[in-house]
């Protein structure tokens, strides 16, 4: 279990020790994007944010503001939900507007890299660190699933536990996307219109510029004039 230490129940001090994702002050505010890529894919995924930043120089520069992009090894389990194979997990924390509706510098690569790992790599996301998109389906990535589901149905037969949340990740009931103007900008969709990015500041739905599949929020220079 990770803890968050004493910033929880410090001192009423004026807010001075809060924790720095505190709602009731300008602490931390940022999307985050994890996921675990089959070790035997790792090369062939790193070579493609190579040929994506060979592209753009610049734009992967936004992640240093927060932690880059922390790496760490980690082993299969026999977990129903763990790893099934060895694999490298990849961190990523990035900009996120108080206004939903607010594109990103770069929002692109980011996002065209996050379709890439798990859609093209099958890469397993992380349960709590990211966007609405990487739960789509993903239920169908772990094949000791059904017993899993199976467990869970014999400990807590009237979903006391559960929630809607859970029971749309789980493929139960429900589905994680959200589709509206400016989905994709928060990531509860991934662009199919314009309208799901905000063509309005320049930023139009577009195909992946290495992996040709995704479909990502790209701004077009010249577009804010003509709308």
């Amino acid at each position: 279990m990770m803890s968050s230490g004493s910033c929880l129940d410090s001192l009423q001090d004026g807010l001075i020790t809060a924790c720095a994702w505190d709602s009731r002050i300008r602490g931390e505010f940022f999307h985050q994007t994890t996921f675990s890529v089959p070790l035997t894919q790792v090369k062939s995924f790193i070579s493609d944010i190579k040929s994506l930043v060979k592209i753009e120089p610049k734009s992967l520069c936004g992640l240093e503001l927060h932690y880059g992009i922390l790496m760490r090894y980690v082993t299969s389990s026999p977990a129903y939900l763990g790893k099934e194979t060895e694999a490298l997990d990849f961190d990523i924390t990035y900009y996120r507007a108080k206004d939903p509706l607010t594109p990103r510098l770069y929002e692109d690569f980011i996002e065209e890299i996050e379709q890439i790992a798990l859609f093209k790599y099958n890469a397993l996301p992380h349960w709590g660190k990211n966007r609405n998109l990487a739960f789509d389906g993903v239920i169908r990535k772990y094949n000791n699933a059904p017993a899993f589901l199976k467990v869970k149905e014999s400990y807590d037969p009237k979903g006391l536990f559960s929630s809607e949340w859970t029971d749309q990740i789980l493929g139960i009931k429900g589905n994680v996307t959200i589709v509206k103007d400016g989905c994709a900008l928060e990531g509860l969709c991934i662009c199919s219109k314009d309208v799901h990015c905000a063509p309005a500041k320049g930023y139009l739905c577009r195909p992946g510029k290495v992996y040709k599949e995704a479909r990502v929020c790209t701004r077009v220079d010249g577009i804010i004039s003509v709308i």
